[in-house]
């Protein structure tokens, strides 16, 4: 009798709200599970952001001391600061992701809830921001970081977002 094959695992902390930082743990969920790894994001903090349907279609993106920022000419960083530098960096990265046609936020946590990537929004986190179960993406549950844990000391891969 051959012992059965232990299944590879994920575990994703999502940490950060802002559309460039929503994309990567959605991302990699995804394409871990159409890999056949289980896997599962904890969202935590600004995180829950991206998994919260009133907040997670308005995502923006922070110009303020991120250099790689694109732009069409060459900004000093501290313009960032500027009022319309969010509006301004938000609409050009929404541009580019048009343009590579990915995705938007709401359709990758979707995708991932289809695909059976595990997405846990934190208890304290809600408690803490006032918002409810009913506000998250469906699929999503709602518990602590021991829950968390219990998946995350069996992975074989661990990533903080």
């Amino acid at each position: 009798m051959s012992e059965e094959k232990k299944k590879k695992r994920m575990a994703i902390i999502a940490s950060k709200g802002t559309m460039d930082m929503a994309y990567p743990p959605l991302i990699l969920a995804s394409t871990a599970a159409a890999m056949d790894v289980e896997t599962a994001i904890f969202f935590t903090l600004y995180g829950v952001d991206i998994v919260n349907k009133k907040k997670n279609r308005r995502l923006q993106v922070a110009p303020i001391a991120n250099p790689a920022m694109p732009s069409p000419v060459p900004v000093p960083n501290i313009l960032g600061i500027l009022p319309g530098m969010t509006s301004i960096g938000t609409t050009m990265m929404k541009g580019m992701i048009k343009k590579i046609n990915w995705p938007s936020i709401p359709e990758l946590v979707d995708a991932c809830r289809d695909i059976g990537v595990r997405m846990i929004a934190c208890t304290p986190t809600l408690e803490m921001t006032g918002v409810s179960k009913d506000d998250l993406a469906e699929g999503v549950e709602v518990a602590g970081a021991a829950e968390f844990l219990n998946f995350a000391l069996d992975a074989d891969i661990t990533l903080f977002i």
